[in-house]
């Protein structure tokens, strides 16, 4: 190795530091119908050794703000609080405004729009050849969770659950539905008081461009970046890094949001992959302070960790 070399390697004293008090609103710990590597304890502890603040577990099939609460209860010399969320896949009933309040009810922080139950993620699935882990094992296939009627108006009960989000502070993230239909309910989400809106990976799934992006953003919206899609040694990888710069000069450090999006087997851990972006973001040539920003201070706000 030359000493170019060793200078160019990101500093793991610098990584730590920034990293402390990270949130990670977007991981896929267990348990699940899904294989994953790590339960929402060992994510907590893995986590709280490496001085983050927050993390928000996120399970395409139940609402984990129970599990949450335990956690939170037993644990109480973790230094990272576990808080969770609902996707509104079939398992809970689709666009269902009672578990939404429940969810809220019990400390939950974002509400997901349609992921594998999303009319474009049925979609995308047939041309991407991926399934869920688990739909041919133990439960039957997503069908598809309609947002708009026939007419194309937005269904009452969706409305309803946006009146919710207003009303109780829960972030709306936009899950796996086309980016044409995020800039509808993002919009009416705006007239009803939503406050707080999240972009679910543009890059993947939602069928976004650039121009898209920028015009959610735009709206605000804070974009969250996957980074399971941009890392090196993740099995999900179809972005490359300076993909991730790219996009993260769309709209800046101060709309990004950067999540794992990770917790499956067979890949990196949520802390391997928040390190590693890490580093790469300083290889990109951002300092510490939009770094933490994307990491640790965007996260905290949309989630209401600052009120």
């Amino acid at each position: 190795m030359t000493a170019a070399d060793t200078m160019n390697r990101p500093d793991p004293a610098q990584i730590a530091e920034i990293l402390q008090g990270a949130v990670d609103p977007h991981v896929h710990s267990g348990p699940s119908i899904a294989p994953r590597a790590l339960d929402h304890l060992d994510l907590a502890r893995d986590l709280s050794q490496a001085g983050f603040a927050a993390v928000v577990t996120k399970d395409h099939d139940y609402s984990g703000v129970t599990c949450a609460e335990l956690i939170r209860a037993h644990n109480p010399d973790l230094a990272t609080r576990v808080y969770s969320g609902i996707v509104l896949n079939n398992v809970v009933g689709g666009l269902n405004p009672y578990a939404v309040e429940h969810t809220a009810a019990m400390g939950g922080k974002i509400v997901w729009l349609p992921t594998l139950a999303a009319e474009n993620h049925l979609k995308w699935e047939k041309s991407s050849g991926w399934q869920h882990p688990a739909s041919t094992q133990k439960i039957r296939p997503a069908s598809a969770v309609p947002l708009a009627d026939e007419q194309g108006r937005l269904r009452p009960e969706l409305l309803d659950i946006l009146d919710v989000c207003a009303s109780t502070g829960l972030a709306l993230a936009s899950g796996h539905i086309h980016v044409s239909e995020t800039k509808v309910v993002f919009a009416e989400a705006k007239r009803r008081g939503v406050e707080r809106l999240i972009f679910t990976h543009p890059e993947d799934i939602v069928g976004a461009t650039f121009d898209d992006t920028l015009e959610i953003a735009n709206m605000g919206a804070y974009v969250e970046h996957s980074l399971a899609f941009f890392l090196e040694g993740s099995k999900f990888r179809n972005r490359s890094t300076e993909e991730l710069g790219a996009f993260i000069d769309l709209v800046g450090p101060e709309r990004t949001i950067l999540c794992s999006d990770l917790g499956q087997v067979g890949t990196l851990t949520p802390l391997q992959g928040f390190r590693q972006a890490v580093g790469d973001c300083l290889g990109l040539g951002y300092g510490a302070a939009a770094i933490r920003s994307m990491v640790a201070g965007n996260a905290a706000a949309v989630i209401g960790l600052e009120d």
